[in-house]
């Protein structure tokens, strides 16, 4: 089997730190959290992936988990994180190293209560389905 587990994290991050509307929501697009990053901010959890070969092609499909992280007095805040993330990733062409017919789409997302009342987070699932070149 192939990975594309690390061209497709540089591919996702660059997409996310690219865009505008989004990076202007948060403090940042985070592999590793510093200990002094600020509200809200954006995750790029884990990736798994299992083969999705056809014919004589090899390929993959892998789940990318981002998590999104807030301190506002309710939902708001990290649904407009989301719906940026979406903009940029649902259904929108993306270049990964060493792969081509590359499709992504948001395939769920789970709002869930932090231990810490004041910290709401969104963690969302992308579908990635890659064939490699």
């Amino acid at each position: 089997m192939t990975t594309a587990l690390w061209p497709l994290q540089r591919a996702v991050y660059a997409r996310l730190t690219a865009d505008a509307p989004l990076t202007a929501l948060v403090s940042g697009v985070y592999d590793e959290v510093p200990e002094d990053a600020t509200f809200p901010y954006l995750t790029i959890g884990s990736i798994t992936e299992q083969v999705d070969d056809a014919h004589n092609q090899r390929g993959l499909a892998a789940d990318v988990t981002l998590d999104i992280w807030s301190r506002y007095r309710g939902w708001a805040e990290a649904a407009h994180v989301l719906a940026a993330a979406d903009a940029v990733l649902d259904r929108q062409p993306l270049a990964v190293d060493g792969f081509r017919d590359v499709s992504i789409a948001h395939e769920q997302h789970t709002e869930l209560r932090d231990p810490d009342p004041a910290i709401r987070h969104i963690s969302v699932t992308y579908r990635v389905w890659l064939t490699k070149t």
